[in-house]
């Protein structure tokens, strides 16, 4: 009698499973308007509100409107939509990938993959806009939007490349929060919450009283803009770690 050996079966199957990330980047264009409606509808809105007044301004004969413009926070008015956003995808979402079976680090991965397309995406459109908008003379009206703030200051890239930093950071904010609450309940966010605070006001208090805030500004001021957005951006991909690292362990509602 002959007696056979079964060998243990070893797990040969790769722990990056693209087919299972793109299936939750689908889950999240379930509905589509959250991602790419939304926030154009808001930035439409200011865009007509802003022709209004040019167009009143204009009409009262005022000629030096062009300048005041240029402090204009309209352009960013869907940020804080998109925070909410990030709190949505989580919130919404993780329930369902799980009961269909996708791993938390997949639906971490699928979800980061979806906020890398929606902020490439109003990057590029921004940074359009921001250029017709200069060719324009704005908007043929001497209208001022998109070239406000750091805008069309230089050039196309820069414009794209501080958008896209300042979006992955408000969509990942909003995730990583919604993280916490999954894990710890209200007594997570409180924690959280407090914290943030006290961090803030022990920064701003040791600043004060050893004088540091001028190096401070002086700091920012040699790094300039491109300088400042990759803080940004560092700071978007420390949210995105510490919320895959607390979404392993949360539990959805």
């Amino acid at each position: 009698m002959t007696a056979v050996v079964m060998e243990p079966v070893t797990e040969t199957a790769s722990r990056f499973r693209p087919h299972e990330i793109w299936r939750i980047v689908r889950l999240h264009t379930v509905n589509p308007s959250i991602f790419f409606g939304v926030p154009w509808i808001i930035l439409g809105g200011a865009w007509a509100v802003t022709m209004v007044i040019a167009l009143i301004l204009r009409g009262a004969g005022i000629s030096d409107a062009e300048d005041g413009f240029r402090y204009s926070w309209a352009v960013l008015s869907p940020q804080w939509y998109l925070i909410v956003v990030g709190v949505q995808a989580v919130a919404y979402t993780f329930p369902f990938a799980l009961g269909f079976g996708a791993t938390r680090r997949d639906y971490w991965l699928g979800t980061a993959a979806m906020f890398l397309f929606v902020s490439i995406e109003m990057a590029a459109a921004i940074a359009t806009l921001v250029q017709l908008e200069i060719l324009t003379g704005g908007w043929w009206i001497g209208a001022g939007m998109f070239d406000a703030l750091w805008y069309g200051q230089n050039g196309w890239l820069v414009d794209f490349y501080t958008t896209f930093s300042l979006q992955l950071l408000v969509l990942f904010i909003g995730a990583s929060i919604t993280t916490v609450f999954m894990r710890w309940r209200m007594k997570g966010m409180m924690i959280l919450l407090f914290g943030a605070i006290a961090v803030v006001l022990a920064l701003i208090a040791g600043l004060t009283f050893t004088e540091s805030w001028p190096a401070v500004f002086d700091w920012f001021g040699n790094i300039g803009i491109v300088g400042v957005f990759t803080v940004l951006l560092s700071l978007a991909a420390v949210c995105a770690v510490a919320g895959y690292l607390v979404i392993r362990r949360a539990t959805p509602r």
